[in-house]
């Protein structure tokens, strides 16, 4: 193994989860910009994981020493299958541009919508970005959103960590909550941002209902993952519940989006754009596959490998999970107005309220006393996270492992 390479399958598993994040990002904002060279990019992204994942997979076989040890390294083998699978998905998505499938300009618009959105910027000569380090700006906190790559000239770099440097004329592809774009502009120094719209007069046909669709199965397979990822890290069998009932309500929608496209082709619409339909619709549905496939021993009660909660939460975003305190800043105010994702940056995956879950829930939730917030974002913001909930964090020591 190289030198530049994870040393020990904690630090390779975290490394295999954000990459294959990162290719799912890239690839869908090479969709919305219609970008090639993005897409090209996943393909190189593939070829790293493919040699990541086959020294994971040696790193188990030789760690099994004993017949008793095999099933708890079942459990690690499988959501490595799933995360490289993750990153299968992420290819066939980058291919509809690649490939030139098509995609209906209505889905570009709506994209724009989604949970969380791509965003290209251009940083200016002069402004705040400038000169800076993606430390020192800290723009998940300032703006809710994460640098996926930069490309610099014809060169890309999707290595970025916080001591990267951010210099004038880089072209940055961040990912992350829509509320946070405006901000990122006026940092850049760049013109004002206007989102996609629509034609004046759009028409409505079994073709839009297949956008909306999709759209919502975007948004759904991604809290598929960061769910089955939080069921791991928190040992949370009522999470794994969850992913399993996202699973079937992707199915079903699939099943819907063939439906609908299908009557839309026979209403004499360019059948071209179609295909990216489809295909997009089953890279969302095996997303969604891939999540249950990572929760499946947790519902079984199955041994799971205590390295898995370790290195998930160790990658570079972490998932937290914290009730709501009396007489918090969170205590009785809307999810919207506590804007979580500009300030400190987290994504709230789920609400549980007595025993229940709410997933990816609305900016309209009302927070009560007791709930507890599962949410995703950087490491850097889990104090701001907790002070706004009503809590002091106190870090833990390094493990052991």
């Amino acid at each position: 193994m190289t030198e530049d390479r994870p040393r020990n399958l904690r630090a390779m598993l975290a490394e295999a989860k954000d990459l294959s994040e990162l290719m799912v990002d890239l690839a869908y904002a090479a969709l919305y910009f219609s970008d090639p060279d993005m897409a090209t990019e996943v393909d190189e992204l593939e070829l790293q994981m493919t040699v990541l994942v086959q020294q994971m997979r040696a790193v188990c076989v030789m760690a099994v020493r004993h017949p008793r040890e095999a099933e708890g390294m079942a459990s690690v083998l499988q959501v490595i299958s799933a995360i490289e699978r993750i990153g299968n998905d992420a290819v066939d998505i980058a291919r509809i541009v690649t490939r030139k499938l098509g995609i209906p300009a209505e889905l570009v618009a709506d994209m724009s919508h989604a949970e969380e959105v791509s965003h290209r910027l251009v940083v200016n000569e002069g402004s705040h970005m400038a000169g800076s380090t993606l430390g020192a700006l800290e723009l998940p906190v300032v703006a809710g959103m994460r640098v996926m790559a930069i490309r610099r000239d014809r060169s890309w770099i999707t290595d970025v960590g916080g001591d990267q440097l951010v210099m004038s004329g880089d072209v940055l592809f961040l990912r992350g909550s829509p509320a946070g774009i405006v901000r990122l502009h006026e940092l850049a120094a760049a013109p004002v941002w206007e989102e996609p719209q629509l034609s004046e007069d759009p028409w409505f046909s079994d073709l839009d209902r297949a956008v909306n669709v999709l759209v919502e199965m975007k948004d759904l397979s991604e809290a598929a993952v960061g769910l089955a990822y939080s069921a791991l890290v928190l040992s949370d069998r009522g999470l794994a519940a969850q992913v399993r009932l996202l699973e079937g309500r992707l199915d079903e929608m699939n099943h819907q989006l063939e439906l609908w496209v299908l009557r839309a082709a026979a209403q004499n619409i360019n059948p071209a754009p179609l295909r990216g339909l489809l295909h997009l619709g089953q890279v969302a549905e095996d997303i969604g596959d891939q999540a249950r496939q990572m929760v499946a021993l947790l519902e079984t009660g199955e041994e799971v490998h205590p390295i898995l909660e370790i290195a998930l939460g160790d990658s570079e975003e972490v998932v937290v999970d914290l009730p709501v305190a009396a007489g918090s800043e969170a205590d009785g105010v809307l999810l919207k107005d506590l804007a979580l994702n500009i300030e400190p940056g987290f994504t709230v995956l789920a609400i549980r309220r007595a025993g229940r879950y709410m997933y990816r829930p609305r900016g309209n939730v009302v927070l009560l006393v007791g709930d507890e917030i599962i949410a995703s974002g950087p490491d850097e913001g889990r104090e701001a996270l907790s002070t706004r909930l009503g809590w002091n964090l106190v870090r833990e020591s390094a493990t052991r492992y």
